[in-house]
């Protein structure tokens, strides 16, 4: 008697994703979607047997590395973020809430790439007419004889486009607008992305094509799509921006061919987007005379140091009820926990009052080394004593009031004396070995080792005392 074969088993795939389980369930574990498994037939598992291969191994020291050089697009904060700029035959995902400047800025890109002559760049939109797209290339100035545009959501017409225009710079705005015959499922579904994705993907590889694919975001800020769409591709852009900022920021979390913690940053304008080469005057109030309430800190995106300035606005609570407390631009959990802190060892009381706190030009600071910036700036609202001008506070601050060392910190006191700042409180075990007051990257530094001590030394600086020389605070631009 013939005993049958486990790899006959019965299977069960997910409509939306593909995933498979070997019995019924009422929700796909991999995209949480309910009712979308259905019986898949019989899974007969075959054994792979070698194959020709498509090019022989070769040691690595015959390999030619030139063909793997980063081209620039002309770009120069998106090749920062790329590390250097687009390798033929790379991929790679842009990600980004609607609206943000996505279109704008590969608009752009595609058109600096195609007037560095030697290589077309083709445009597939699935989202807008060719008219639309002509008609913001006109108003960005980005109109080129070598720039092709194409409206499909097809991918074998896609294909078809690229046969005809040979391009060196293949831009698909997005990939879950097209779709394939091949897959099942509606444009934008799972297997569709994953088909339409892998496919893309190919046809870079083969051809050498720099291929650049717009990608959709959830409500929870995630890329659309399976997961493995990021594991595909080689460089995976998140595009961020608020919309009543000008402020534009393209952060790297996964790159192949550089480092994956740069960032660059872009201003949007009537006339297109642009690179900001020293976007920190955008985070500085124009003002020559301190006022309460303010503190100046500098912040790392990535490994670019960004000089921030930090506000806070101490008001006693109006009738009965808890006090209101709003944060901008930071992390309010942070924040409350700061709140708490400058009660138990600032004695300052802020339980009856309101606390308002928020950053100048639109900048997120959520890392830990503005919260002496963020205490200062409410211990100067709460006493109405402003801090000089001149002075920036760099450190982390803990529960139990002591100035933690942070990270970069040469980096951030370089970006503060560039700017004309005299004075910065900094952490008083730096690298695990005191600091002395003394003159650091052109700047004073006077070490605090808890909150108290900061308190003391940002009281002691007065406004009023001649200063060696003023911050150079540039206006905010319009918008911003």
């Amino acid at each position: 008697m013939t005993k049958p074969s486990a790899a006959r088993k019965p299977g069960f795939r997910c409509t939306d994703c593909g995933s498979l389980s070997l019995r019924w369930i009422g929700r796909c574990p991999e995209c949480q979607a309910w009712g979308t498994v259905a019986e898949a037939g019989a899974t007969p598992r075959r054994a792979v047997a070698p194959g020709p291969v498509t090019r022989a191994a070769r040691p690595i020291g015959e390999l030619d590395p030139d063909v793997a050089r980063a081209r620039p697009t002309g770009v120069a904060e998106l090749d920062r973020v790329l590390g250097g700029g687009l390798v033929p035959g790379s991929v790679v995902l842009l990600a980004g809430e609607p609206g943000v400047g996505k279109s704008t800025l590969l608009l752009e890109v595609a058109h600096r790439f195609a007037a560095r002559g030697g290589e077309r760049a083709l445009i597939v939109t699935g989202e807008e007419s060719t008219a639309q797209v002509r008609l913001r290339a006109e108003r960005t100035g980005s109109i080129h004889p070598g720039l092709f545009i194409a409206a499909e959501n097809d991918l074998g017409a896609l294909l078809t486009h690229v046969d005809e225009v040979h391009p060196g710079l293949l831009v698909v705005d997005s990939v879950q607008t097209i779709s394939t015959e091949a897959s099942d499922g509606a444009a934008g579904g799972v297997p569709q992305i994953r088909a339409v994705a892998a496919e893309l993907i190919a046809v870079a590889k083969s051809r050498g094509i720099a291929t650049v694919l717009v990608g959709h975001v959830t409500k929870d800020g995630a890329i659309a799509g399976p997961r493995v769409l990021e594991h595909l591709v080689d460089v995976v852009l998140h595009f961020e921006g608020d919309r009543h900022s000008s402020l534009r920021l393209v952060r790297a979390t996964k790159n192949r061919y550089g480092a994956a913690d740069e960032v660059g940053c872009f201003e949007m304008r009537e006339d297109g987007i642009v690179g900001l080469a020293d976007p920190s005057g955008l985070f500085l109030s124009d003002r020559t005379v301190a006022v309460s309430g303010t503190c100046v800190t500098v912040t790392l995106e990535g490994r670019r140091p960004l000089v921030t300035e930090i506000q806070a606005l101490v008001n006693p609570a109006a009738g009965g009820g808890s006090p209101r407390r709003a944060v901008s631009d930071l992390d309010a959990a942070r924040v409350a926990m700061l709140i708490a802190v400058i009660s138990r060892h600032g004695d300052v009381r802020l339980a009856e009052s309101e606390v308002y706190a928020a950053t100048v030009g639109g900048i997120a600071a959520h890392e830990p080394a503005v919260d002496l910036a963020i205490l200062l700036a409410l211990y100067s609202a709460a006493r109405d004593r402003p801090i000089p001008s001149s002075v920036c506070a760099i450190g982390e601050v803990s529960l139990s009031g002591d100035v933690r060392r942070v990270g970069g910190l040469d980096r951030r006191l370089a970006e503060a004396a560039r700017l004309g700042f005299s004075t910065a409180l900094v952490p008083g075990a730096h690298r695990g070995e005191p600091v002395s007051p003394a003159s650091s990257q052109g700047i004073r530094t006077v070490p605090v080792a808890t909150l108290q001590d900061s308190i003391a030394a940002a009281a002691n600086l007065s406004s009023r005392a001649a200063e060696d020389r003023r911050p150079v605070l540039r206006p905010l631009r319009s918008g911003s």
